[in-house]
């Protein structure tokens, strides 16, 4: 953990990867170098829950080694049942998640977190671009 960044939890379906006819999402290299020179990573993602090599695998399918490259510094999360069970509420956290459980909306507004969820839709135009211009103003 690097304490002078911001902790970034990030999905992989939907986030990275678009969920119809799955491949890489529109800008996701200068999604990935950024959130990686400016946060702190982890994978909060089905494919990695505590073990980053299996969502690694599962990228290699989508992505060249020069990303797998860089995708292999996000760090794992390991949870039970909820994400919301990896984020420490008393510190600032941001979570990139395209279909949040109504169950982990209701802990987030429970522990005055909900803006700390950016919910991600790849059918809007620049997604991830915009996402980027959204991650700047939660550095100021």
């Amino acid at each position: 953990m690097n304490p002078d960044k911001k902790r970034l939890y990030l999905d992989i379906d939907g986030v990275l990867l678009t969920t119809k006819l799955t491949r890489p999402a529109n800008y996701v290299i200068e999604f990935i170098d950024y959130i990686l020179d400016h946060f702190d990573c982890y994978w909060l993602t089905t494919h990695c829950n505590g073990n980053s090599n299996t969502a690694i695998t599962y990228l290699s399918k989508y992505f060249d080694v020069s990303a797998l490259q860089k995708l292999k510094q996000i760090k794992p999360a390991h949870w039970y049942s909820l994400k919301t069970e990896v984020f420490d509420f008393t510190t600032d956290f941001i979570w990139l998640e395209d279909y949040p459980f109504l169950a982990e909306i209701s802990v987030l507004k429970t522990n005055k977190a909900l803006n700390n969820l950016i919910i991600i839709d790849l059918n809007r135009k620049d997604e991830l671009k915009n996402v980027i211009a959204k991650l700047v103003t939660h550095l100021k």
